[in-house]
């Protein structure tokens, strides 16, 4: 059952993904032709930095997961005996207490959005400051499955393949 519910996670990210980066490519590609056609559709560089702040805040987790994000283990992988496995586990805990730690702060600062509005959008700023909250959450929950991967023994916190994240 909870194995179907990282999948489920990590498939909602990946879709969450997806369509920030579709977005993101008809932003650009609607700004590239309208500039073509003598057209400044100034908004269209707004949306697009906006998409790729949600395509990094879904995205985030996944990179965890796979170890695209930040992998540096020549150190401790060169250790001896279990200390590589209790570094990787040392890893996922900060990695996963200071996202959860953030996690009230980045909703203060996603509040503090309601009183703004974007420049050329309009749209209210606590829905572009929510995609620092939801990165803040995917790397909490991708930390959190890999500490209870770990401690269950169903993984080794070596990053997963990606076609296992």
């Amino acid at each position: 059952m909870l194995n179907l519910m990282f999948r489920m996670t990590f498939s909602l990210a990946r879709i969450g993904v997806g369509l920030a980066f579709l977005v993101l490519i008809s932003a650009v590609l609607l700004q590239v032709v309208g500039r073509s056609a003598g057209l400044s559709l100034v908004w269209t560089e707004e949306l697009t930095r906006y998409a790729l702040l949600y395509m990094i805040a879904f995205g985030v987790g996944i990179a965890f997961r796979t170890g695209d994000l930040v992998n540096v283990d020549v150190i401790s992988e060169a250790l001896p005996g279990p200390l590589p496995w209790l570094t990787r586990l040392l890893a996922a805990v900060a990695t996963a207490g200071l996202a959860v730690y953030l996690l009230p702060f980045a909703w203060t600062y996603t509040g503090i959005g309601k009183m703004q509005t974007s420049p050329a959008l309009d749209l209210r700023m606590d829905f572009i400051h929510f995609s620092v909250w939801l990165m803040l959450a995917g790397l909490a929950v991708s930390g959190m499955i890999r500490i209870y991967g770990m401690l269950s023994g169903t993984e080794d916190g070596r990053p997963a393949k990606r076609d296992e994240a």
